[in-house]
């Protein structure tokens, strides 16, 4: 779980860029819409969009922005988007595995240019579960320590329930059974420990170790599919050197 926990890591500080910040409020807004209208506009009565409004707060996303997105979903305006939830499945340079998550009102163009970004930079889509099988959904907490004591951290995450917690620099990353995420949340903020963030991430059971080369490909890769304004989010069970983390954080 440890490449999850860095690439999730890089992710945060780049979309602190305010270059990317236009993009992920224009995605999230997508999100909170496809949460909204199949669970409710109320998010203490809808985790999934509890959930992405957390998210979207993380990020200083405006409160007007979200309830207009929630307005948009669950209104009868005439601006309503048809959006359809499409998981696509593929390979990357070094055969590691990569799964694409999309919000789409057009499904052809979507999966074209899926494809043509995986096959510009050195992989190929695959077929419906050629590599689905290798993730499962977890709830991901980040823990900054700030001068806690990360063994005393890490027995309230064990104690609260957390599946598996490990420690990476100054954080601690706690991965949950995703309907226990909320509760082993309130329960470490409850313990005096501050929540960077909390959100549904797709882990991988085993990890591939690349070359620099290799990796910096496959990152290239990612990247690019995230730059699509249709991709939500992209999983990969490529494991990150030390090295390569320095260089994306800087």
């Amino acid at each position: 779980m440890s490449g999850h926990s860095k690439w999730a890591q890089i992710k945060r500080q780049k979309g602190a860029n305010d270059a990317k910040r236009g993009q992920m409020f224009t995605k999230l807004t997508r999100e909170i819409m496809v949460a909204a209208r199949e669970g409710g506009a109320d998010p203490d009565a809808n985790f999934r969009l509890r959930l992405v409004v957390q998210r979207a707060r993380q990020i200083n996303m405006p409160q007007e922005n979200i309830q207009r997105a929630i307005l948009r979903a669950t209104g009868s305006g005439e601006d309503q988007q048809q959006l359809e939830e499409i998981t696509y499945e593929g390979y990357g340079p070094g055969g590691v595995a990569i799964l694409v998550e999309a919000l789409t009102d057009n499904r052809n163009r979507t999966v074209a240019e899926v494809r043509n970004v995986f096959t510009r930079n050195g992989g190929n889509l695959g077929e419906n579960g050629s590599v689905a099988w290798l993730f499962e959904p977890r709830g991901f907490i980040s823990v900054p320590l700030d001068g806690q004591n990360p063994d005393d951290a890490t027995l309230a995450a064990i104690d609260a329930g957390a599946v598996d917690v490990m420690q990476e620099d100054n954080t601690l990353a706690v991965y949950t059974e995703l309907t226990d995420m909320e509760r082993i949340r309130n329960s470490l903020e409850s313990s005096g420990l501050t929540v960077e963030a909390a959100e549904r991430a797709l882990v991988p059971k085993t990890s591939i170790s690349l070359d620099e080369q290799k990796a910096t490909q496959v990152l290239r890769l990612i990247e690019k599919l995230e730059d699509l304004d249709d991709v939500q989010n992209v999983s990969t069970n490529l494991e990150l050197s030390e090295e390569l983390v320095a260089q994306l954080a800087s």
